[in-house]
């Protein structure tokens, strides 16, 4: 397994050309912002940066209107929806790009090409990462992972936001859920009190990547209010509860403080809290629609999900203890990010590749996809390795007609999406792929074919 994991690195190392280095959509700059201003200015005051980027033809439709028009927070400052996390993991980084811009000759101004393909290459980094400590959790479980690591980062848009968009938040926020739930694994078999310092510290940094990341601390919460209740071991049980809460307190700070800083106040915008409808009215939707849904962006989730329930069933036992309960609280994980996630009025993420909301939930999809090979029979997992091809596949093929312009990138349209994928883009797939390694640039704002 180890031989295996370096091989996967070096692998990640080599396709490091291939990450894109720009920042353009406006959740992009707002992430970077932080760091830009934190590093450069000691402050969390925007207007420069935003400034920048617009005139730089970045941000998309509204962003001056959005960032640098007439709307303050309370604390007087330019509006940032964004979270400060990702801007954490990116400095070292940036550190480095800052040495590079330096050594090359660029402007030490904190927004040159080298800070920016820093940021990038940290985003990709991060993700792989993600993806390695993903695939070995999966390996405890049932003996096999990287298969099915590389089937999900090929098989959903974490490939996208790796190597296409790496200044957004997912790659970081998946591999600080990766690192969680890695911790967690081996924290709960003994709920050592230097064990349960590190989980809270890993649930804090989570919520800093995105809030709806947080989310996933119902999983140990569970596990560890289920044995609080066999142990009855109760004032042990509260120090621990305290001495983890505390952790988490410690490691979220930093968003508490960006939060007051920008907003005024500690929490998000209140622009935020109205887009949601605490009811989930669009759960369904999210899933299911034919146009939004994550499953027709995604179908190799369904695979995936299939396997979390098998194990949750009890129809296939794991490496770990209790590995049943260790299936619900999986399945427990998953219900709220669709909870969440039908919870927003802006569901549909239109504009954007994929149900990008969901990438989060790339370690237990890899686990999942473990678990269902594991327990196939040798025909069954031909079967479901030549079905994980063809979802594949439809990925790569939404991320080609994404990045063309050749689809629809408010919705998908099925028939046209599936036309596009498995008849017209086959024949012109290498050459696809050799203009994205050597002409870039020539992909950007096209015209929709």
């Amino acid at each position: 397994m180890t031989k295996r994991l370096l091989a996967l690195g070096l692998l990640a190392l080599l396709t490091l050309p291939a990450v894109t280095t720009r920042i353009y959509a406006s959740d992009e700059v707002e992430y970077f912002a932080f760091l830009r201003s934190l590093a450069f200015d000691g402050d969390l005051s925007f207007e420069n940066e935003y400034q920048y980027f617009a005139d730089a033809g970045a941000g998309g439709p509204g962003f001056r209107e959005t960032f640098l028009g007439e709307r303050f927070t309370r604390a007087g400052r330019r509006l940032n929806f964004a979270t400060i996390g990702p801007a954490l993991l990116w400095a070292p980084f940036y550190a480095l790009g800052h040495v590079a811009a330096g050594v090359v000759g660029a402007p030490q101004d904190g927004y040159s090409h080298p800070y920016i393909a820093a940021v990038a290459y940290g985003s990709a980094v991060y993700g792989w990462l993600a993806v390695l400590l993903s695939a070995s959790i999966a390996h405890r479980w049932f003996g096999r992972g990287l298969g099915a690591g590389m089937a999900v980062l090929l098989g959903s848009p974490l490939l996208f936001y790796l190597y296409v968009a790496p200044p957004f938040s997912h790659a970081c926020a998946t591999f600080a859920v990766a690192l969680c739930l890695w911790i967690w694994l081996r924290v709960r078999d003994t709920w050592s009190w230097g064990g349960v310092i590190l989980l809270g510290l890993s649930v804090g940094l989570m919520a800093t990547m995105r809030d709806q990341a947080g989310l996933f601390a119902i999983g140990p919460a569970l596990d560890f209010g289920r044995w609080a209740l066999r142990t009855r071991d109760w004032r042990r049980a509260a120090g621990l509860a305290f001495t983890g809460v505390t952790a988490v307190v410690l490691a979220y700070a930093p968003q508490l403080l960006a939060a007051r800083a920008v907003n005024g106040y500690f929490g998000p915008d209140k622009s935020v809290a109205n887009k949601m409808s605490w009811t989930s009215p669009h759960a369904l939707g999210v899933l299911i629609d034919p146009e939004h849904g994550w499953l027709a962006w995604t179908p190799l989730a369904l695979l995936a999900l299939a396997g979390i329930v098998a194990l949750a069933s009890g129809r296939r036992r794991a490496r770990v203890n209790d590995a049943r309960w260790m299936g619900v609280c999986a399945l427990v994980m998953v219900a709220v990010q669709i909870y969440i996630n039908g919870a927003v009025e802006s569901w549909t993420l239109a504009g954007a590749f994929g149900q990008r909301r969901f990438l989060e939930l790339t370690p237990l999809l890899i686990l999942g996809l473990a678990g269902l090979a594991s327990m196939a029979s040798l025909q069954g997992r031909r079967l479901l390795w030549a079905a994980v091809v063809l979802c594949v596949w439809w990925n790569l093929g939404l991320l080609l007609q994404f990045g063309t312009h050749r689809m629809d990138r408010q919705r998908l349209t099925l028939r046209d999406n599936a036309w596009q994928t498995f008849v017209e883009l086959p024949r012109e797939a290498p050459s696809l792929a050799w203009r994205y390694l050597t002409d870039r640039g020539s992909f950007y704002r096209q015209p929709r074919q």
